[in-house]
């Protein structure tokens, strides 16, 4: 790049640095639209089931049963009501008041007291299929963690073939936020990405300041450079809130590096800049660029990079599909970062795909982006 060019190139970015603080849309999409987003995605999404309406059905009360079900109210996953009867419960659980009912037979406690163990029913509202198997899990742990306790109490081996001793690796407190918030990340920077250079660039369409710039002496590649430029710094800037909000608003551990987010955030904004510019190359209005972003970018990373959606779960044409989602990269990164550490295993390979996407929508853009008003 000669002096002139270097010139020119100063100007534009000039023009763009004024243009971003006299228009606040692109700040607020940069910086107020992920802090927004990752609040509501953050308070609002959740796998964990906590205060679940539970019916419990007691057909002979007893010590024993007062025992067992006081565990159901000291539990903080379930909110206990009783019921008398079976029918009633059933009835509560149709028109959706409970999501399950613990029903205790009319022998409950001979039983308990004759073989140390009792069997109890167990119905869950199957409709949520994976709340269904939380609920189930949860009611299963509380039967065992009882059983245990009053085998302890009697002086004998806990009625349990094995007794599990449970170690939770990377995230102790099983917290599907902490597993979460990481994700949302990338999912709501791969929006904000490519909806600032789509947007903006539409926009200069529109007003007719593009056709200006295109009968001057600039060249396509110092327009998509001074483009590019403060963009990925605005982006950076959003990348930075949103990490803080995570580690100091959701209290989300962040074991790796500083340095290493960084990079690989750097990489990712290229890519997902690098989309805006290649949508911004066939819509040149704002409504039209906006909901291509969103079509081609929000919707495909919170479906498809494994933020809730196990990959591994899904039909192995719809993996294939998903290692052209950039957001899959980067979640796979951060979830490392925030909850193992610098795992170089899972990072390097990833950062390879997310280095060779930038490349690749970057070049595409730069390829088919033409000096000329047609």
């Amino acid at each position: 790049m000669n002096t002139a060019s270097l010139r020119r190139l100063r100007g534009l970015l000039r023009k763009e640095f004024l243009q971003v603080l006299r228009d606040p849309s692109a700040l607020a999409i940069a910086i107020l639209l992920p802090a927004v987003l990752l609040l509501l995605f953050g308070y609002g999404v959740s796998l964990d089931a906590r205060n679940v309406p539970l019916a419990v059905v007691v057909q002979q009360p007893s010590a024993i049963a007062a025992s067992f079900t006081s565990q159901f109210e000291q539990s903080p996953f379930f909110r206990p009501q009783r019921f008398l009867n079976i029918q009633d419960a059933e009835k509560a659980m149709t028109a959706r008041k409970v999501q399950g009912i613990i029903w205790l037979p009319s022998d409950f406690a001979r039983r308990a007291v004759v073989t140390g163990n009792s069997p109890i029913g167990v119905i869950v509202n199957g409709v949520d299929a994976n709340n269904a198997r939380i609920i189930e899990g949860y009611a299963q742990q509380v039967w065992s963690n009882w059983l245990i306790a009053r085998a302890r109490a009697a002086g004998r081996a806990p009625p349990l073939p094995i007794a599990v001793e449970r170690q939770v690796r990377f995230n102790p407190a099983v917290s599907s936020r902490d597993y979460l918030v990481p994700g949302l990340i990338a999912v709501i920077m791969t929006l904000t990405g490519a909806l600032l250079t789509a947007l903006v660039i539409a926009r200069e369409w529109e007003r007719g300041t593009m056709e200006a710039l295109m009968v001057t002496r600039v060249t396509m590649r110092e327009i998509l450079l001074a483009k590019l430029i403060p963009y990925f710094l605005l982006g950076m800037g959003g990348m930075a809130a949103s990490v803080a909000i995570a580690v100091f608003l959701f209290a989300v551990p962040l074991h790796g590096s500083l340095a290493v987010l960084t990079g690989e955030s750097a990489l990712f904004m290229l890519a997902a800049l690098g989309m805006g510019l290649l949508i911004s190359s066939f819509a040149r209005n704002q409504f039209v660029a906006g909901q291509i972003a969103i079509i081609t970018t929000f919707l495909p990373a919170f479906i498809l990079s494994g933020f809730v959606f196990d990959i591994d779960s899904m039909p192995r044409a719809i993996q294939v599909i998903t290692h052209i989602v950039a957001a899959r990269y980067l979640v796979t990164i951060l979830q490392s970062l925030f909850l193992a550490g610098n795992v170089w295993s899972i990072i390097l390979p990833n950062a390879a795909a997310l280095a060779l996407m930038a490349v690749i929508f970057l070049g595409a853009a730069r390829a088919i982006t033409h000096k000329r008003l047609d």
